[in-house]
């Protein structure tokens, strides 16, 4: 079993890693944590900024009571803050976030408006920082991941195949679309570690096909690989039908259903992975209660798509699933930038 204490090298690693964000000497910096943070994280996190000469304060707040019908993971929509006006404050008059809640202040209900301010956010997900370590982000990709996301920003249509069976069709005009290489310095920008990823929001009723996730793809909100097919078709942004039988199939059904809540169906975002540090197979060395699973968001050529909110479409639950799967060819108005799940041209 994996043991969570201070290693020199994981306080090598996050000092590498915020001076790429652009921490240094007199940067302001809050740190925001909860109750359940990891508490490894919290405290390289310390080090790492006072050996960079951060000018750095800890907000550690309490982990809210559950109020899910289902336990609730990996959404990047930590409810940490809980609206408190004294918090929202104190993180506006900061230019860094160093976020190591639990779920992330990614998609938090208070981010936009401290975004406005401003103030950019570096999310250090919930990893072991073994995970970290292995997926520290460098500044190299950073062009890479511009370019994929230009190219997005650029076409007009997706579309999505595999052998297994997929075939789907998103229109991704005006679509926000973003993605990370791991770092960020633009005031107001987000970033998340492990990072590479391109991504985009589709708006509405732009989203129709079949998707079939095939034995090995994987379902991140449960941390499991897929051992048998599950065939989803897709209406105008929504999984109207899921089809398998199988454990598999059933537990994907189950869960969704238990939200009660229509929009728990419809699809979030869609786009492809980066990060050639990030591996498919490692989620099989660890145990579940090591990994937030956000490598395997990002690991390189992968066909990332995602069931939930989607706040440019004006859909908002707290039901979601992040699905990547292998061996997909992903084409932006006929161009692969995918093919079989290798990355082409310059993105590769």
């Amino acid at each position: 079993m994996l043991q969570e204490r201070t290693e020199g090298k994981w306080i090598a690693s996050f000092r590498r890693v915020l001076k790429l964000n652009g921490i240094g000497a007199g940067t302001s910096v809050a740190i925001v944590a909860e109750s359940q943070t990891r508490p490894i994280l919290r405290e390289l996190s310390e080090i790492a900024l006072y050996d960079l000469g951060a000018v750095f304060f800890t907000v550690n707040l309490p982990t809210p009571e559950q109020s899910a019908p289902v336990p609730v993971r990996s959404t990047g929509a930590s409810n940490a803050i809980a609206n408190m006006r004294p918090v929202i404050e104190a993180l506006k008059h900061v230019e860094v976030i160093v976020d190591v809640t639990v779920e992330g202040l990614l998609h938090a209900e208070e981010w936009p408006e401290i975004e406005r301010s401003g103030t950019r956010l570096f999310v250090i997900c919930n990893e072991h920082p073994e995970i970290l370590e292995r997926c520290e982000p460098r500044a190299v990709l950073g062009p890479k991941v511009d370019h994929g996301i230009e190219m997005l920003r650029d076409a007009s249509e997706m579309r999505v195949t595999s052998d297994a069976g997929t075939d789907l069709v998103i229109d991704i005009r005006d679509a926000p679309c973003g993605g990370t290489p791991g770092f960020t310095t633009s005031k107001g920008g987000v970033a998340h570690w492990p990072g590479g990823l391109c991504l985009c929001f589709p708006g509405e009723n732009t989203i129709n096909g079949r998707i079939v996730m095939a034995s090995g793809d994987m379902n991140l909100t449960f941390k499991t690989y897929l051992t048998n097919p599950i065939d989803f078709e897709i209406e105008d942004d929504f999984v109207r039908n899921i089809g398998g039988d199988s454990v598999d199939a059933d537990l994907f059904r189950e869960y969704l259903a238990a939200w009660d809540d229509p929009i728990a169906y419809g699809l979030s975002h869609v786009g492809w992975g980066m990060n050639p540090h990030a591996r498919w197979e490692s989620m099989a060395l660890y145990d579940k209660r090591d990994v937030q699973a956000t490598e395997f968001r990002a690991w390189s050529g992968n066909f990332l798509w995602s069931t939930g909110s989607n706040q440019y479409a004006n859909r908002f639950t707290l039901g979601h699933f992040d699905l990547p799967m292998r061996g997909c060819t992903i084409t932006l108005d006929g161009t692969p930038v995918v093919v079989n799940g290798k990355l082409q041209g310059e993105l590769a």
